[in-house]
């Protein structure tokens, strides 16, 4: 698979500034800024109602902004859709695809509008739509569903590519196939955004990872440096007898640290994980005569930054 090249030209994709979009008396974005690196794969995570659907959608032309500026590949995706919409491509979870229309079909048809497309077969046998090519959409699984949106975004070489959901109701061996043609798709230097409600998916993927609350980007990094900006709550787990001596244990270990029994025998040590502190953790049962059991570092995810960010589950 190889794609169109000419948005390495800029060095941002996409460029929203000040973005305000608002429905009657809500308003879902407010003030929104977020730039998406040429060749990059920005995951895009948001609570409901975060706005990250909003902000989406004014990239793709589909919502008019109310206030601030929007381009991508340089261009308005509103005023200057004509030359913009051969250069991206667009997967949405629901709609835009005939009902009646067979999987083959509505794929070669997508493909005929296209200068250079992708191999069509290829396509269709690198995520497994071959076994369902001469069924209409309507009748196909949510699954096939998913993944002929996923052939018809991409189908064209884009430059740019949004991609909303593209594993939901997908099977293990499918989200996989998947996973690797949107890796694909990064490395001959297609630009991803992506929304997911998949923490694991974001953490694998994306190279960028902008996390939306309230109308506003309240985050944006890679996954880890986005983890590593709160390893000082990383933490110490292990096995012990109950009623262990929290506030010893805490002063033992380093200052700033803090001993938990989060339920009788299990206990958490919380703080910067180091090799002293974990030293001093094990030197402290040792001296106690104590085998800690099941000793384990617990390190900070994505899910973990998400939560203590917004204070809700990504769902």
């Amino acid at each position: 698979m190889h794609a169109a090249r000419r948005s390495s030209e800029r060095p941002y994709a996409v460029e929203i500034s000040g973005l305000v979009k608002r429905y009657g008396h809500k308003t879902a974005v407010q003030g929104l800024d977020l730039r998406v690196e040429t060749g990059s794969l920005t995951a895009v995570l948001g609570p409901n109602g975060a706005g990250k659907t909003s902000t989406i959608e004014c990239c793709e032309g589909y919502r008019r902004p109310d206030a601030g500026t929007v381009r991508v590949l340089g261009l308005d995706p509103i005023t200057e859709a004509a030359a913009l919409r051969p250069r991206i491509g667009v997967m949405l979870q629901s709609g835009g695809i005939y009902q009646a229309i067979r999987a083959t079909e509505m794929l070669r048809h997508v493909a005929s509008m296209y200068a250079d497309p992708l191999d069509v077969d290829a396509l269709i046998e690198r995520l497994g739509l071959d076994s369902c090519g001469r069924t209409p959409f309507r009748r196909l699984s949510g699954g096939q569903q998913q993944r002929l949106s996923l052939a018809l975004a991409v189908v064209g070489r884009p430059e740019l590519v949004f991609l909303d959901e593209p594993t939901a109701g997908l099977d293990v061996q499918a989200r996989h196939a998947t996973w690797e043609l949107i890796e694909q798709l990064r490395a001959d230097g297609v630009t991803v955004v992506l929304t997911t409600h998949l923490l694991d998916e974001a953490e694998r993927l994306a190279d960028k990872v902008a996390i939306i609350d309230s109308g506003r980007v309240i985050a944006y990094d890679s996954p880890q440096r986005l983890a590593d900006g709160t390893r000082s709550q990383d933490s110490i787990r292990f096995e012990a007898p109950s009623g262990m001596d929290l506030t010893a244990l805490s002063t033992a270990v380093a200052p700033g640290c803090k001993a938990v029994e989060s339920a009788p025998g299990s206990y958490r040590v919380e703080g910067e994980v180091t090799p002293d502190t974990l030293a001093a953790t094990t030197a402290w049962c040792a001296g106690l005569g104590i085998m800690p059991r099941n000793l384990a570092i617990e390190q900070r995810s994505l899910e973990d930054v998400f939560l203590d960010l917004t204070g809700r589950e990504l769902r």
